[in-house]
């Protein structure tokens, strides 16, 4: 039988795969992505999460989508920011209209 089956990993085209009959979605994320961890993906069918047991029907439309893109920072960059704003000489904003701007930085 067939799906469309759309790889958000790779070149994110989409491709109709012919699959073998009680084929589960489980089953499928191993046979496609046999180096992948499920927890780092977004898994849906048919536009709807699914559970991993769910076997596939024909003309089901099953999307892998990575939840962490490679090359995305993955410490947030406020601590960045912050220690490198203590770091500069002078103010940093003028007040404006009477009110006061003050920086907070966590040490």
């Amino acid at each position: 039988m067939q799906i469309l089956f759309i790889n958000n990993d790779g070149s994110g085209f989409a491709d109709q795969i012919e699959i073998s009959a009680g084929l589960s979605v489980a089953a499928l994320f191993q046979q496609r992505l046999p180096h992948g961890r499920p927890q780092d993906y977004l898994i849906r069918v048919n536009r709807q999460p699914t559970m991993a047991n769910y076997i596939l029907q024909e003309g089901d439309r099953v999307s892998i989508t990575p939840t962490k893109i490679e090359g995305a920072a993955q410490r947030p960059l406020l601590p960045l920011v912050c220690f490198l704003l203590s770091r500069l000489k002078g103010a940093l904003w003028e007040p404006d209209n009477d009110s006061t701007v003050s920086i907070f930085t966590s040490s």
